[in-house]
């Protein structure tokens, strides 16, 4: 049977005194940052309440923050009165959290973000906030994505990377997969970049703090397994023409692949082509071997 999640509606008012301000930006953290689960403990509070102003105009709707670690951002969602709940794997920072920030109780989860039952948390809609490991970012947003419907804001900091991934345009380097199943769902900002030293320990890659929210799309208007097949195949081999990395998914002799489009290499269109040439790929599709 799923596991549940109950968490309490009534909670403690939290003020400014409970926020937990560092004198020394380069004092050690509480938690040892531990590797394997690509902990990067954020030290810089300014950055912190930056990221939390993300989320001022969603006050009053349920918010997730993933990965608090010591709770170095949670302080000033907290202050901002923010409906707060968190989910935490490391059993040390979870300790952590319960000891100094007593208002998060009944509220904090001890588990993966990725294996949560996030319907049965929260019946409406949601958001989500935090610093985001960068060894599972990728796999955070997709999930997201599998609950387009009950998020309509998600931001925090993830790797500049795949940040520039997220936000990237047709005809660049960067635009790929990540930016086309995430733009054709949600506008994203990319809103500043991180430098390596306001982490303990510090990354050997910069951040970006990025912002998500839902767009007006409530249908594609196609199959949307076969867009995302689509969209991924045709950039695992972005280097070669729409014609020669989709041709695996017709028919042999399929008339479509004559058309200018396969001409292009993916990079090149947008996300409403890619949607169109989803609607006009189908007829000819080759069904799934079982």
């Amino acid at each position: 049977m799923a596991q549940r999640y109950v968490f309490f509606e009534k909670r403690a008012a939290f003020s400014c005194r409970n926020l937990r301000i560092a004198k020394d930006r380069n004092m050690r953290s509480p938690v040892k940052p531990k590797k394997s689960l690509g902990q990067h403990f954020l030290k810089d509070l300014d950055i912190a309440r930056r990221i939390a102003d993300t989320m001022d105009a969603y006050k009053g709707m349920p918010l997730l923050e993933v990965g608090p670690g010591t709770g170095v951002l949670t302080q000033f969602l907290l202050a901002a009165h923010h409906d707060l709940s968190v989910v935490e794997l490391d059993r040390e920072s979870v300790a952590y959290l319960r000891t100094h920030f007593p208002d998060l109780d009944g509220r904090i989860v001890e588990d993966d973000f990725l294996r949560l039952h996030l319907d049965e948390m929260f019946p409406d809609r949601f958001c989500i906030i935090g610093n985001y490991p960068y060894n599972i970012s990728s796999q955070i947003f997709f999930k997201v994505l599998d609950y387009k419907d009950r998020i309509p804001c998600c931001s925090g900091m993830i790797q500049k990377e795949v940040a520039e991934r997220m936000a990237a345009k047709p005809c660049c380097k960067a635009y790929g997969i990540l930016s086309v199943l995430m733009q054709a769902w949600y506008d994203i900002e990319y809103l500043f970049t991180v430098p390596e030293h306001v982490f303990e320990p510090p990354p050997k890659v910069k951040s970006a703090v990025i912002r998500m929210t839902r767009n007006r799309s409530t249908s594609l208007g196609c199959d949307e397994r076969l867009f995302r097949q689509i969209v991924k195949t045709g950039f695992n081999q972005r280097r070669k023409t729409l014609r020669n990395s989709l041709r695996s998914l017709v028919e042999k002799d399929c008339p479509l692949l004559n058309e200018p489009v396969f001409d292009k290499r993916p990079e090149q269109l947008t996300v409403a082509q890619f949607v169109t040439l989803t609607g006009q790929m189908q007829p000819y599709v080759l069904p799934v071997k079982q």
